[in-house]
């Protein structure tokens, strides 16, 4: 397929801006290949502006060893659509037990490390974690999470938990990790990512340490940004629009399963201190936590089902109605969708692009969503953005005027 000509774009009246990098995606494969592969997940991010996608380890087995590494590589290749990286795991088998070998790993290709999922609890298995990290020239990525805590709660704790009488995870499960993830931090001088954060004290926690000169940086979800714990009790309006709209949109079903996610969806106070922290600085990245299920896992009582959000093809639009709504300049959100990610995992910049039509309107429908996870508390809502173009490596991975694209 000819590469179009970017002033051509333009002048059509589309955005043209460097293609997304998603540091923090679930891709399934190997194990749980029902939920997502390689291919399908990679195909699925082209769509949503991402045109490199790294992958966490919590497969089976899990991404501990250099030939694991290796054979994630190979299947990205061989999907030839959004570029595919792996984040290697901090300790053997994500079991919280021994380190992994993190510099054979970085050697093998891993971008970062983490156990994603499973929080390293052991204070001094992390700490040995951040200093082996740093000779291997990676960032840690940790999942801040006192699962103490947090315990089998299923959503947020508060009014809204205690209204459906879920058990809630407080927020300062959250909070109590990231003190001593950025103690650690501060104690080892290694580089610290704290992915979706989801509280306004973390955020703050966070502020005062860059203020401090540590080297930390944070990333925040798509549904963290735009969605809240209303949603679990069946609103459906976003966090930046008033209560008239669950009466346009049609209040769903409380306990519907695909708003579980982990971290919760919070208190709009949260959102906003979110969105604060991407104003200023204090968040750097948006990520995905693209968490794809098969339905048997989602199709369950909300207690019994898995947490998670399909998130790579909804990321775009969720993004530009904040920005329509007044919660970020678009500069800001483009930055944290691409450049700042390439700059926390210390990515060569590849000249990728894409191409966004910020008029499309389209209902997230799950028949035509290209990943296999469906479980996405969106479907059947009206959405406007889409990804018309994207390139990768210089060659065209994804049309939407191509009829047979990826078919």
């Amino acid at each position: 397929m000819a590469l179009p000509a970017r002033a051509d774009l333009e002048r059509r009246g589309l955005l043209v801006v460097p293609g997304f990098v998603d540091l923090h995606a679930h891709l399934r494969e190997p194990g749980f290949e029902d939920s997502e592969t390689i291919a399908t997940g990679a195909r699925a991010a082209l769509r949503g502006g991402f045109t490199t996608v790294c992958a966490m380890p919590n497969t089976e087995p899990p991404i501990d060893s250099a030939g694991l590494v290796a054979e994630l590589m190979a299947k990205g290749a061989a999907a030839d659509a959004a570029r595919v990286l792996p984040i290697a795991c901090i300790t053997r088998g994500r079991r919280g037990a021994d380190l992994a070998d993190l510099v054979e790993l970085a050697r093998a290709g891993a971008v970062a490390f983490s156990d994603d999922g499973s929080p390293v609890s052991d204070s001094r298995l992390f700490r040995s974690a951040l200093e082996y990290a740093q000779v291997a020239g990676r960032v840690v990525i940790e999942h801040p999470q006192d699962v103490s805590l947090s315990g089998n709660g299923v959503m947020h704790e508060g009014a809204a938990s205690a209204g459906l009488g879920l058990p809630g995870m407080p927020a300062a499960a959250e909070e109590t990790a990231v003190a001593r993830d950025l103690a650690l931090a501060r104690l080892t001088g290694a580089r610290l990512h704290l992915t979706h954060l989801s509280t306004r004290a973390a955020i703050e926690l966070v502020r005062q340490a860059k203020a401090d000169g540590l080297a930390v940086t944070a990333d925040v979800t798509p549904h963290h940004l735009a969605l809240t714990d209303e949603w679990v009790s069946g609103s459906r309006r976003f966090a930046w629009e008033g209560s008239e709209e669950d009466a346009r949109q049609g209040a769903a079903i409380p306990y519907d399963p695909n708003t579980k996610v982990n971290p919760p969806l919070r208190t709009r106070a949260d959102v906003e201190a979110c969105w604060a922290g991407l104003r200023d600085g204090t968040i750097d990245a948006i990520a995905t936590d693209h968490a794809p299920h098969a339905s048997i896992r989602k199709e369950v009582e909300y207690q019994d089902a898995a947490f998670g959000i399909s998130g790579l093809e909804t990321a775009l639009p969720l993004m530009l109605a904040g920005v329509s709504a007044g919660r970020a300049p678009l500069e800001t959100v483009l930055r944290a969708l691409s450049e700042a990610p390439r700059r926390i995992l210390g990515l060569a910049d590849t000249g990728d692009w894409i191409a966004i039509d910020r008029d499309a309107e389209w209902t997230v429908d799950a028949l035509e969503l290209g990943s296999k996870g469906k479980n996405t508390p969106l479907l059947g809502r009206r959405l406007t953005g889409r990804v018309v173009i994207a390139v990768v490596n210089g060659k065209v991975r994804y049309d939407a005027g191509a009829s047979a694209a990826f078919a």
